[in-house]
């Protein structure tokens, strides 16, 4: 028996209507008015397995629109992926579920990206593409072929994202990218008129995007589309007219459907035009075995896929598996270490934004995977090594992206390639920059992904830039975001250290804070012992009965350590800790943590920043609470009081009390 699209369509629908009255909270409009565009793509183009959701040959869904995720939730039940029960459906925003108020990433569940705040979607999206492309170009279109569909809304293409990442997207001609655009021109507020009258085909298409127009309640408008987009030699942008809230009398084509349930009496009038005599959360019987028949497809493909990788010869299949799954990790250690003893002994005096530079080209000889780029400041960042390989719309066998002047769409990007799998990206700015790719941030750490921000000229040492570029409340911005390890290594053994946390680290992404100007070596001694693991460490002691401990991270380690002498000529002994990573010395156990700093002796913290990440370790912390000043650096230090003399004086008034 052949279920017609509509009853498959409408059951997507009704799932959705019915778990946001439920839950008596979310958006039922958009999975109304899209469920014929996700109908037909389910249905006859998606390639996916719900028996192996990670399936790597699989075609990429993103739900950029994440308010609209019961949508998104109803096609993975329908499907048969396992974790998403009629239970769960009905569970839908409540605590626990995995029916979030808006979708939420989980490995092997069927959500690709956390979606949510509007644009990151098709940010992912664009990094998506760009790692099927690399993919494909290095193990050949016979093993990697398959596309990355977005639906996005009106609210996604009114932020500022939308337009770096489809610019982007435009540049590298990413001619897998399919992106569904749900024009229903009805937002929040009302009809999008209020605020937008872009001529979205011209805007489109200036991107060198491929745009097309249907009906989103066509089903062979929609279908035809996506076979023409799929021959493109462009990313596309299907528009989908539709209608909000499609079937509902009194709330069809009205912001009134967008994000509140449509309410009992409604929803029977809605169930009465769309001819569903069925009760709450019912599916009928051969309208679900249809949806299942559609998701059993799956795993025939990737059988004949399967079938297809083993008949490669041995080397490529085992490269293709190993690269996936970050195999060549395991010598990272001992090449740290290496390099780590080589650096000892030449104890070089360098910015640690070259020190990085350094340990880049020498893990991205050992790692593959390693996916670079920078946002228009490469020579500044130092991500661009003799290794580096620049990735083009010509050519995607490189390993370096430049993103361009497009801080955020880098950050959302960056997550989208790691989403992908078996590529680990690192993207540079400024530290003050990192204000533009903060949502990205935040979202890599909700997702645990392994992403690594590498951001230079992280203090008042970038000098004559002045107050607009000198980073004063960004550490502490960073450091308050759950799950993200941020570091300042002190050195070139630090930074070493902390790109090998960072490139070993499975669930917590990490932004690496360097400086532009050159700092000493400061380590006395050689260690195989990742220092920078434990977050933090003494670096040196004048006495076992030191009666100062003096904490910095980054560039005014150097100054502890200045001071350090300064106030041994006094006969003042102190110690000096390097904490390179907050978050990281946090997670030790308490008898570390005291050893490192003693509270019954006077601890005076020191960093060219806001004092705010510090004050749960002293109540004497040396930092800046304005804004900066254009000047030579050690000018700015100066002024700031930042200097060893300062510290000195800090000290013997503590000690003194």
């Amino acid at each position: 028996m052949t279920i017609n699209l509509n009853k498959l369509a409408n059951a997507v629908r009704f799932l959705s209507i019915d778990a946001v009255q439920k839950a008596n909270s979310g958006h039922p409009g958009m999975p109304m008015g899209m469920a014929d565009v996700a109908t037909v793509l389910f249905k006859d183009h998606l390639r996916f397995n719900p028996q192996n959701p990670s399936w790597v040959n699989r075609d990429r869904f993103i739900l950029s629109a994440g308010h609209g995720s019961m949508l998104l939730y109803s096609l993975l039940y329908l499907t048969g992926y396992k974790d998403f029960t009629l239970k769960e459906l009905k569970n839908f925003r409540q605590m626990n579920s995995i029916c979030a108020g808006h979708p939420e990433y989980k490995k092997n569940s069927g959500i690709e990206t956390t979606t949510g705040p509007l644009g990151q979607g098709l940010g992912n999206a664009v990094g998506l593409a760009v790692g099927e492309e690399i993919y494909r170009k290095k193990f050949s279109s016979s093993i990697v072929d398959h596309k990355t569909y977005a639906i996005a809304s009106d609210g996604d293409l009114m932020e500022g994202i939308s337009h770096e990442a489809m610019s982007l997207a435009g540049h590298l001609k990413l001619k897998n990218l399919i992106v569904f655009f749900d024009n229903n021109k009805i937002s929040i507020d009302g009809p999008t008129s209020l605020s937008v009258s872009d001529d979205y085909k011209k805007r489109f298409e200036s991107y060198g995007w491929n745009y097309l127009e249907v009906n989103g309640h066509n089903y062979k408008q929609i279908s035809n589309a996506i076979k023409k987009a799929s021959k493109s030699k462009k990313p596309n942008i299907i528009s989908c007219k539709t209608v909000i809230g499609f079937g509902s009398p009194n709330k069809s084509g009205k912001s009134s459907s967008h994000g509140s349930p449509l309410g009992d009496e409604e929803i029977a009038l809605v169930k009465k035009k769309l001819k569903w005599p069925h009760a709450s959360f019912e599916v009928p019987e051969e309208i679900l075995k249809a949806w299942r028949k559609i998701g059993e497809k799956g795993s025939i493909l990737e059988k004949k896929w399967s079938s297809n990788l083993n008949k490669k010869n041995s080397k490529i299949k085992k490269e293709f598996e190993s690269i996936q799954k970050n195999i060549n990790l395991k010598n990272l250690d001992s090449l740290i270490n290496i390099e780590k003893e080589k650096y000892f002994n030449e104890r070089p005096i360098k910015a640690t934004r070259e020190c990085s530079s350094m340990t880049i080209e020498v893990v991205t000889k050992l790692l593959p995977e390693i996916i670079g780029g920078s946002a228009d400041l490469s020579g500044s960042n130092n991500t661009k090594t003799k290794n580096s390989k620049v990735i083009s719309s010509k050519n995607f066998s490189g390993n370096y992206i430049h993103y361009g002047v497009r801080e955020h769409g880098m950050a959302a990007a960056m997550n989208g390639l790691a989403l992908y799998g078996g590529l680990i990206p690192y993207g540079g700015t400024f530290l003050i920059f990192s204000d533009y790719c903060k949502p990205s941030i935040r979202l890599s750490a909700l997702m645990g992904l392994k992403v690594i921000y590498i951001f230079s000229h992280d203090s008042i040492g970038l000098g004559e830039d002045g107050p607009t570029h000198q980073p004063i409340e960004q550490l502490a911005g960073l450091r308050a975001i759950p799950n993200l390890n941020v570091f300042r290594p002190a050195d070139i053994n630090e930074t070493l250290e902390c790109w090998q946390v960072a490139l070993k680290s499975k669930n917590t992404p990490s932004a690496i804070a360097l400086s532009r100007q050159k700092l000493p070596y400061i380590n006395p001694s050689h260690t195989k012992e990742n220092k920078s693991e434990l977050g933090a460490y003494i670096v040196s002691a004048t006495s076992q009965n030191n009666m100062v401990t003096l904490v910095a991270s980054g560039s005014e380690v150097e100054l502890a350590l200045q001071a350090q002498k300064e106030l041994k000529e006094v006969n003042i002994d102190s110690k000096v800790v390097s904490m390179p990573c907050q978050e990281l010395f946090n997670q030790q156990s308490i008898i570390y943590r005291n050893k490192i700093i003693n509270k019954d002796v006077p601890v005076i913290t020191i960093e060219a920043s806001s004092v705010s990440s510090w004050e749960k370790y002293s109540e004497n912390n040396m930092g800046i609470e304005t804004f900066g000043e254009s000047a030579p650096f050690k000018e700015v230090y100066n002024h700031f009081n930042l200097t060893s003399a300062k510290i000195v004086e800090l000290a013997k008034k503590i000690i003194t009390k």
